[in-house]
């Protein structure tokens, strides 16, 4: 309901107001002629009822120009008369039927109208008793009552008689504008804007947000006005639009302002004053609606910087950035964009990509802006030609673009130049079909030496050994030895084939890879190599089982093994295999309570054909095939050692 139907209904109501104080100005003399009448009578009650009936045509003739229900009851609430009025009100006839107005009091005011009887008995009259009632119909009206006492000679109360005004739709009314002014009072105080009343820039009202907007209390702020917390920057401006609208020339403004806040501070906000005006039109007062715009602005200051930070990376990025609509018209690029192709701005937009562009494979364009109408993003490659005519090789990765309504409306795209990448890739898989290649050739070639080389070893172990055995005993000391050593050198040269074609077939494409377990490996290792009476190999934890190749991790172990083993001069010799789980690989450690490895030789060892110490049998390649097969299972391989403490061997392999 809006303002104007509730001053209506306001004014409807003074009417009806008056027209009800007439009627009980005509009322109130009609009683006092009835009293009259009734103070001469000398008759008890059962004549006083003979009476009544004898002047209800002459009561009825008195009341029949008034609208409101009259009745009259005995003390017991008994209805003895009553006009038409109140027939069609209440929906009773007292001449066909007994009433008792106490059995249509509504429950609720049962109570209330006791007091108020027990009050019309100690005063005489009963004045605005209001109440709600039942009719007949089962209608809950509201009524206001105006009673009072009938006397007989001696002034003793026997009667009753009052006036029911029927004040059901103003009690409605009220009701309504009582939850309406509580409504309003809730939007007002939980209102997320500050409102303000005011009077010729007198502060009469505000509500709990313009409180704490500003930091002061109602009472405070009723003390000033609004010049007073307004800055002065603003406060020109704001009068001449006050004055403009107290002349009628405006009835409402919107102006931006600082507001001054209790402890120094200010707010920034956006103020829209609205004219309240009485029926003549003279402004009564100012309503204001106070928006805090403070962050708003703030945030908006920082949107522009960050605008203007991203249209300069935009701009002067190396990636070129492109926007097209849905039917790939461009819309917007920017210059990296403009050097990749080779054309400039004003070539570009207005014009489809791909036909300025020029891409190989067009159709790749239709299927990408198909996804984007969808929502997809994701990045492909293209191969263009530029202005020049000349061929390179674009990294594309594309989007959806959207408008404020989440319509798709075109595509944007950022594009990256890999052509010298393109071209290395190509020579990279090149080198990696030569180095294929060459590894197969190395492998057919170390087995094919192997063959060749170890034939005349076996020739020359042979001759040695028919020397030793032919020229026994014609040989001194110095000719045995020398065959020995002879004998020594080829076991040493046939080790050193072993290891070299060993080497040469590891790879990834030979691994064999089964669920192995680890315990067992180490356990035939310790059968088949020499471990002097003096070395013992104890594995310190339950060792895993992993899915590799059994040979190769059979390689790795014993040459670790075989390794430390030899190294070991000490009557207590120790050697410690253990392992623990990480989340991506196993850990495996080897140590030993042998000689050591000076550091310089770390990362040395590991090379093919390195070795140190006085071993004379050693090949230099066992740590080299230990290092290709931990490099093949993806882990890494390090060592901890001091020289005559011992040495531990740490390697990971990948699960």
């Amino acid at each position: 309901m809006d303002n104007k139907e509730v001053t209506l209904l306001k004014k409807a109501l003074e009417r009806q107001k008056k027209a009800r104080q007439q009627a009980e100005r005509i009322l109130e003399e009609k009683s006092k002629e009835l009293f009259d009448v009734t103070h001469h009578l000398k008759e008890s009650n059962s004549k006083l009822e003979n009476l009544l009936n004898e002047k209800t045509s002459e009561l009825d003739g008195v009341f029949i120009n008034i609208i409101d229900p009259y009745v009259v009851m005995d003390l017991k609430f008994n209805v003895i008369n009553m006009n038409n009025s109140a027939k069609t009100f209440l929906g009773y006839d007292h001449t066909k039927e007994s009433l008792n107005l106490a059995s249509i009091v509504h429950h609720d005011f049962i109570a209330y109208t006791a007091q108020s009887f027990q009050s019309l008995i100690e005063v005489g009259t009963l004045k605005n008793y209001r109440a709600k009632i039942l009719t007949k119909a089962k209608e809950e009206k509201w009524v206001l009552i105006n009673s009072s006492l009938i006397y007989d000679t001696d002034r003793k109360p026997i009667a009753a008689q009052g006036i029911v005004r029927d004040i059901t739709q103003e009690m409605e009314v009220k009701q309504l504008l009582a939850e309406q002014k509580k409504q309003l009072n809730t939007i007002v105080e939980n209102s997320p804007l500050g409102i303000v009343l005011a009077v010729e820039d007198k502060i009469v009202k505000t509500n709990t947000t313009f409180v704490e907007l500003l930091g002061y209390t109602e009472n405070e702020l009723k003390e000033m006005s609004v010049r007073d917390i307004s800055a002065p920057e603003d406060i020109a401006n704001s009068e001449k639009l006050i004055v403009q609208m107290n002349k009628g020339e405006l009835d409402k403004f919107s102006i931006i302002k600082k507001y001054y806040k209790k402890d120094g501070g200010f707010v920034l906000a956006r103020t829209l004053v609205s004219a309240v005006k009485d029926e003549k039109g003279k402004v009564d007062y100012q309503v204001a609606l106070v928006e805090d715009i403070t962050k708003e602005r703030e945030a908006e200051e920082r949107l522009r910087n960050e605008r203007e930070k991203y249209s300069s990376i935009i701009a002067n990025m190396n990636l070129g950035l492109i926007e097209v609509d849905n039917d790939d018209v461009i819309q917007m690029v920017n210059q990296s964009f403009c050097t990749m192709s080779g054309f400039d701005r004003e070539e570009l937009i207005g014009n489809k990509a791909a036909k300025v562009v020029q891409v190989q494979e067009g159709r790749i364009i239709d299927e990408k802006q198909a996804e984007r109408l969808v929502g997809k993003s994701d990045s492909y490659e293209v191969e263009v030609r530029n202005k020049k005519g000349q061929s390179r090789h674009w990294l594309i990765s594309g989007a959806p673009r959207y408008d404020n309504n989440k319509n798709v409306v075109g595509s944007i795209g950022i594009h990256l130049d890999i052509t010298d990448q393109k071209q290395l890739e190509i020579q990279k898989e090149k080198l990696l079909e030569e180095l294929e290649k060459s590894n197969e050739g190395l492998q057919e070639y170390a087995h094919i030496v192997s063959h060749d080389l170890k034939s005349p070893l076996r020739s020359i172990s042979a001759l040695a050994s028919w020397l030793t055995e032919d020229y026994h005993d014609k040989l001194d000391d110095d000719g045995k030895f020398n065959l020995q050593q002879i004998q020594e050198k080829i076991e040493g040269m046939d080790g050193l084939i072993d290891g070299i074609l060993k080497y040469s077939s590891i790879n990834d494409a030979t691994l064999d890879n089964t669920l192995v377990d680890v315990n067992e490996v180490v356990g035939g290792i310790r059968e088949i190599i020499f471990v002097p009476e003096n070395v013992n190999i104890v594995i310190m934890n339950p060792l895993p089982s992993i899915k590799v190749d059994k040979t190769k991790i059979h390689q790795l172990f014993q040459n670790l093994i075989s390794n430390a083993v030899v190294n070991i001069e000490r009557t207590d010799g120790l050697v410690e295999i253990s392992s623990k789980e990480n989340t991506s690989h196993w850990q495996f450690s080897v140590k030993d309570n042998g000689v050591g490895i000076p550091k310089e030789y770390h990362e040395k060892i590991f090379k093919v054909f390195q070795s140190i110490g006085n071993n004379q049998r050693s090949t230099g390649i066992g740590l080299s095939i230990v290092k290709k097969i931990v490099d093949v299972y993806q882990g890494k391989i390090w060592l901890e050692s001091t020289v005559g403490e011992g040495t531990t061997f740490h390697f990971t392999l990948k699960k």
